[in-house]
């Protein structure tokens, strides 16, 4: 590692401790996006052993265990492996463009829950730095569902979007919907979520992405009218810049 990269791994004061991962390479693109995942492996020594073993080829920038300690894996300037195959507003390679936070936690496959309190206060002020510093709109502030629905579905429906929203985060879920069913069916309602950025190679997923980010006490997978008047709303918003 040269001089300059380990001048990168620097132990910011909300980082408790830096384990350097050599599973990465050079970004192609500047830093506009963060991806939040979980781990679904416990204890957090078995993720962080994962995270910096050179065979397992994969990585993030940051890994937080449920009692709030965060641990610096990978520097902001460098492109960890953490979103795999994704794509979001356009964008082919979100392991470039993006700073990925892993959340220590079992997952769907180890017993789905809630996330810890002492985790989700560690995340705001380091999110609030890197949004800060990097100048990341909100929209682009997301899950690892949002950018391969068709494979993930982390950090799923319990995760405290609507908490990280309130410090102007994330974008909030809209309250204020206009009336009416904007989309005539399903397949109008799936291309606008590729207008919003997701990938809606496989349809449903897409909307299963969707629910879990935006309406998450109901995932079915199927279009419905709450769904298309959240989306419209999103879109209008949009339209009208206030999704920064």
């Amino acid at each position: 590692m040269s001089e300059r990269e380990l001048g990168d791994m620097v132990v910011r004061e909300l980082v408790d401790a830096v384990v350097r991962s050599p599973n990465y390479d050079d970004r192609d693109q500047p830093v506009s996006m963060v991806v939040l995942h979980y781990t679904e492996m416990q204890p957090v020594e078995a993720a962080l052993g994962k995270l910096t073993n050179p065979n397992s080829g994969v990585s993030a920038h940051y890994l937080i265990g449920e009692r709030g300690v965060v641990t610096q894996l990978v520097p902001e300037s460098k492109r960890a492996w953490h979103a795999g195959v994704s794509y979001w507003r356009g964008n082919k390679d979100v392991n470039s463009a993006s700073i990925g936070i892993e959340l220590d936690h079992p997952g769907h496959a180890g017993g789905y829950r809630e996330f810890s309190e002492p985790q989700f206060e560690a995340l705001v002020p380091l999110l609030a730095r890197i949004v800060k510093e990097h100048d990341i709109p909100r929209v682009n502030v997301v899950g690892h569902s949002d950018v391969a629905p068709l494979r993930k579905t982390d950090p799923g429906e319990l995760f405290p979007w609507d908490r990280l929203a309130e410090y102007g985060l994330c974008l909030p879920r809209p309250d204020k919907l206009e009336p009416g069913d904007p989309f005539p069916n399903e397949g109008a309602f799936i291309l606008a979520l590729g207008r919003f950025g997701y990938d809606i190679t496989e349809g449903r997923k897409a909307i299963e992405a969707f629910e879990r980010r935006w309406r998450p006490e109901k995932i079915s997978g199927l279009y419905d009218q709450q769904l298309g008047a959240i989306l419209w709303q999103l879109l209008l918003d949009r339209d009208r810049g206030d999704n920064r």
